[in-house]
């Protein structure tokens, strides 16, 4: 299957975000927090193990994701965050997921709503985009792998499809729940993924060829992962590349 990487599409906020640490090192840890109140038995919580394995390779301290279990099962004393997932629709009519772990609802409610008013967009009712949208997952290789290599390796993993792009990349979906199983696979076959994660992706997107939509929509999403309590932002916008070099 021939297509253009998912992660052209958010390469440049991926940058954005990793030029703000300290928040990103924030999100990770309440991710890790809410993670462990499921259980914090690493073996046995593929969320935790996920949450722990994006922690470490953005380089955070082994320490600090220790204290956050901690807190979060109850050895130390730590704040209680709940999961809030809210929907609305951004410029050109794009639908926006944003995904949020807060200890106060009304707090995140209001500053969710002024980003999608400020930004051209409005904020919509439980369930009024979610039903678009799919969860799964992905593991991105850089373009000059060995395609027939990696298929094989996926295939014997369980992926759900390899997705060969136009760029030379390589793609293999997983469904959600096999993700980590797949991940840890296909490193154990040789094959680390330049990048990785469990999403949500829209079962149509919308094309986006017009530069001064893009910076809108674009604007909208940069807003709402400025959000402390926003954990992340699903949109079902697709960026070609086009208009992503002159974004960037």
């Amino acid at each position: 299957m021939a297509g253009h990487s998912k992660w052209a599409n958010i390469k440049h906020r991926k940058g954005a975000q990793d030029a703000k640490r300290g928040q990103v090192f924030t999100k990770m840890l309440r991710e890790i927090s809410v993670a462990a109140k499921i259980s914090g038995d690493i073996a046995n919580n593929p969320r935790l193990r996920t949450a722990i394995d994006k922690a470490l390779g953005a380089n955070m301290k082994r320490d600090t994701i220790e204290n956050a279990v901690k807190k979060a099962t109850g050895a130390l004393e730590g704040i209680n965050y709940e999961e809030v997932r809210y929907e609305g629709y951004g410029p050109g009519g794009t639908a926006v997921i944003v995904d949020c772990l807060t200890d106060n609802r009304n707090r995140t409610v209001g500053e969710v709503r002024h980003a999608f008013s400020k930004a051209g967009g409005n904020l919509g009712t439980d369930g009024s985009v979610a039903y678009m949208f799919k969860k799964l997952g992905y593991l991105s290789y850089a373009a000059g792998v060995n395609e027939d290599a990696i298929m094989e390796a996926a295939m014997e993993a369980g992926a759900d499809d390899i997705i060969t792009n136009d760029d030379g990349s390589v793609d293999v979906m997983t469904s959600a729940e096999g993700y980590l199983a797949i991940k840890e696979a296909m490193i154990a076959a040789g094959f680390s993924p330049e990048n990785s994660e469990v999403t949500m992706e829209a079962d149509n997107q919308i094309a986006i060829t017009d530069l001064e939509e893009a910076q809108k929509v674009m604007r909208l999403i940069d807003r709402l992962e400025e959000l402390d309590d926003v954990q992340e932002v699903y949109s079902n916008a697709d960026f070609n590349e086009d208009v992503l070099a002159q974004l960037d």
